[in-house]
C-alpha cells in the first residue's frame, strides 16, 4: 500500500485488515480489525478523519475524503460497492453503498439501510434504519425485506473471507504467456445475484 503522512499525522491499519497494494492512505486515515481496502482506493485524510470499523470493506476504486473538520465514517459491517465515493457522511452499521454511487456530506446511511448503485446521496440526507434509498438524488424509496438484508450480509461475509485469503495467498507474480491445460478454478461458495435469490427463495 502507498501510506503518506501529513502534517505529522500518519495512517493507522489494524494488523488483521487487508489494504491493497495500491490503495493509497493519507493522514487521518484509521482502518479497523478485519477490514478490507481493495485496489485502487484513495483514503485522502489530509483535511478531516476517515475511519473504517470493524470487518468494513471499501472496495476497489473507492474514493474517501471530507471538507476540514470533518470525519468519514464506515461502522463495523459496512460495505462499499465498487467505484462509490464518500464525502464527509457516515454509513452506520452493516449499512451497504451501492456500486458508483455518491454519498455527501452530512448525509447519514442508517443501520442495515442500502443505498442502490450509481445513487447520488445529498448533503444532510438521513436514511432510516433497514431503509432502501435510490435516484439521483436518492430518495427514500422502502423498507428492506428480510430476504434483501440476508442478501447484504452473504455478500459482506465474502470480503470478510477475502480478507483472509489475501492476507493468506495475495501476491504479486509474473503472467504465465499461455492458458494451462488443467488450469484451477477458484473454489468458493457460490453467491447468487439478489434478482436470483429472489427467484430462488421466492
Amino acid at each position: 500500500m502507498k501510506v503518506y503522512a501529513i502534517d505529522g499525522v500518519i495512517p493507522v491499519v489494524d494488523p488483521t485488515a487487508y489494504v491493497h497494494p495500491s490503495a493509497v492512505l493519507i493522514g487521518d486515515v484509521v482502518v479497523g480489525p478485519g477490514a478490507y481496502v481493495g485496489p485502487n482506493a484513495s483514503l485522502r485524510g489530509d483535511f478531516g478523519r476517515l475511519f473504517i470499523g470493524r470487518d468494513a470493506n471499501v472496495q476497489d476504486c473507492c474514493v474517501m475524503h471530507g471538507f476540514p473538520g470533518s470525519d468519514t465514517v464506515i461502522e463495523e459491517n459496512g460495505h462499499i460497492g465498487h467505484g462509490a465515493i464518500l464525502h464527509g457522511c457516515i454509513v452506520r452499521t452493516n449499512g451497504m453503498v451501492g456500486m458508483n454511487a455518491v454519498v455527501m456530506d452530512n448525509a447519514v446511511v442508517g443501520e442495515s439501510a442500502i443505498v442502490a448503485a450509481q445513487s447520488f446521496v445529498k448533503s444532510g440526507l438521513e436514511i432510516p434504519p433497514r431503509m432502501l434509498a435510490g435516484g439521483v438524488p436518492a430518495k427514500i424509496m422502502r423498507e428492506l425485506t428480510e430476504l434483501e438484508m440476508a442478501w447484504k450480509l452473504e455478500g459482506t461475509a465474502v470480503y470478510h473471507d477475502l480478507v483472509r485469503r489475501c492476507l493468506g495467498t495475495l501476491r504479486e507474480v509474473e503472467p504465465l504467456t499461455a492458458v494451462e491445460a488443467d488450469r484451477k478454478r477458484l473454489q468458493l461458495p457460490e453467491l447468487k445475484t439478489l434478482q436470483e435469490t429472489r427467484k430462488q427463495r421466492g
